[in-house]
């Protein structure tokens, strides 16, 4: 009796330890031994949830980038508008050779400009507008997958307007609507970049919630369930070992009773 008792509380323990530690914890799994199977699958959700949320991280600074090259862009197409403009007064046959130079000193200043803005422009200490970038990954999917955003080259020779001189009076104004044109389509695919890793952020937020629902589903307490069984375990405990004393002192009066005899 007293061997099966001492089993009983040691069972009994053990259950009620279990119980408690989920109500603490606010986990039904606390170890391999409650549950390995969910365990397992409750990691490779959680693993996935960090990637997902690490995913959005990467996008949103990646858009950051776009901000920063997209503003530099910005000034490169207003000064190529005034070059432009510039070019197309030096071809009024009103303006003399003198008057064509000083035309050029400031188109010189406008081409040095964005080469300034080409060599200047940078995000974490990386160069974004002279090439050097080329495709930057964004690792937005929780496996390290994603896009890549084609960064331009905007520098003079890029452009095509590194020797661009309207003092020789045989110039063509194309060669700034050419400059203009792929300033305008680089802007064009960096900004429908950015609106692409909108969509990819929404949907990383949507998933990483989907996903701690269904972690939280396997792993955390269901407090009421928990409760109650403690409860349930308190009374059956204190219940079972009132009848193993009444048992024990059962089974020693008899012993005396056959001793006494």
């Amino acid at each position: 009796m007293r061997i099966s008792s001492v089993s009983y509380l040691s069972r009994y323990n053990r259950d009620m330890l279990r119980t408690s530690r989920k109500l603490a914890s606010g986990k039904r799994i606390n170890s391999a031994a409650d549950n390995a199977t969910g365990l397992a699958i409750a990691n490779k959700l959680n693993s996935r949830v960090i990637g997902t949320t690490v995913g959005v991280s990467n996008a949103q600074t990646s858009q950051n980038m776009l901000n920063v090259a997209d503003g530099a862009i910005g000034s490169v197409t207003d000064s190529l508008q005034r070059i432009r403009e510039l070019s197309i007064q030096a071809s009024n046959g009103l303006y003399s050779s003198s008057d064509r130079s000083a035309i050029q000193a400031e188109i010189d200043q406008l081409k040095e400009q964005i080469g300034g803005i080409t060599a200047q422009t940078k995000f974490n200490e990386m160069n974004v507008l002279d090439g050097s970038m080329g495709s930057s990954h964004v690792a937005s999917n929780a496996d390290g997958g994603g896009m890549n955003i084609d960064m331009p080259k905007f520098s003079l020779e890029a452009l095509g307007i590194a020797d661009y001189d309207v003092t020789s009076g045989n110039f063509d104004v194309g060669a700034i609507d050419k400059a203009l044109e792929k300033v305008s389509s680089s802007r064009s695919y960096l900004g429908a970049s950015y609106n692409g890793l909108d969509h990819t952020i929404n949907y990383n937020n949507y998933a990483a919630y989907n996903l701690t629902a269904a972690q939280s589903r396997i792993e955390d307490t269901n407090y009421a369930q928990s409760s109650s069984e403690f409860k349930k375990q308190q009374i059956l405990g204190t219940y079972s070992i009132m009848m193993q004393r009444k048992l024990i002192n059962n089974a020693d009066g008899h012993v005396r009773l056959l001793m006494g005899n």
